[in-house]
């Protein structure tokens, strides 16, 4: 399994018949090429889906400004944030709208559930890691080969993969029963 940034790009390299990198440092196209696409990439994928290894848990305090009408309290999302989740505790939702980098609720504190931008490769699934290898082959097979029919390989071939990797990913989780909402509790 791939345990660096540098590893999934080299075997995404080699997927495509080109020559795997040592580092983003080299100098050779394909390794500036693999740097420019990275960042990018990953958090692209990590947003895709709720991956267990990139999930975090916070409780957030509002800023000292309120927000001009609506809602009572605004927090600042966290700086590695790159989707919410979930907002409240115990399975309770609480309303909320986010806007810009802030989220804007009637509750203090805001707790909220959220995908965070996991840079450490070593921490991930082995089909994140696969799924990302796909990602990298597809964003890197125009450029390198000029080839439309290749790169569209590639993309199906992330595709499937992805579809697999949230199954596994998502079987994880215990199942939701009826029965845990409030809202259901009342009616009984």
């Amino acid at each position: 399994m791939a345990s660096s940034a540098v590893q999934i790009c080299s075997n995404a390299l080699l997927l495509l018949g080109d020559k795997p990198i040592n580092s983003f440092d080299e100098n050779y196209d394909r390794a500036l090429l693999c740097s420019n696409l990275w960042d990018n990439a990953r958090q692209a994928v990590l947003r895709a889906h709720p991956w267990n290894c990139a999930k975090a848990r916070v409780s957030l305090a509002p800023e000292t400004e309120t927000p001009a009408f609506d809602w009572a309290y605004q927090f600042a999302l966290p700086g590695n944030c790159l989707r919410v989740l979930f907002v409240g505790e115990a399975g309770v939702p609480e309303d909320y709208t986010i806007e810009g980098r802030r989220i804007l609720a009637d509750v203090n504190p805001l707790y909220l559930t959220y995908i965070y931008d996991n840079e450490d490769v070593a921490s991930w699934d082995a089909l994140l890691t696969e799924t990302m290898q796909r990602y990298m082959a597809f964003s890197m097979a125009y450029p390198l080969t000029k080839s439309a029919t290749l790169r569209d390989s590639m993309y199906q071939e992330y595709a499937n993969l992805l579809k697999s990797a949230k199954a596994v990913d998502g079987q994880e989780e215990p199942p939701e029963t009826v029965g845990d909402s409030p809202l259901i509790d009342v009616r009984h």
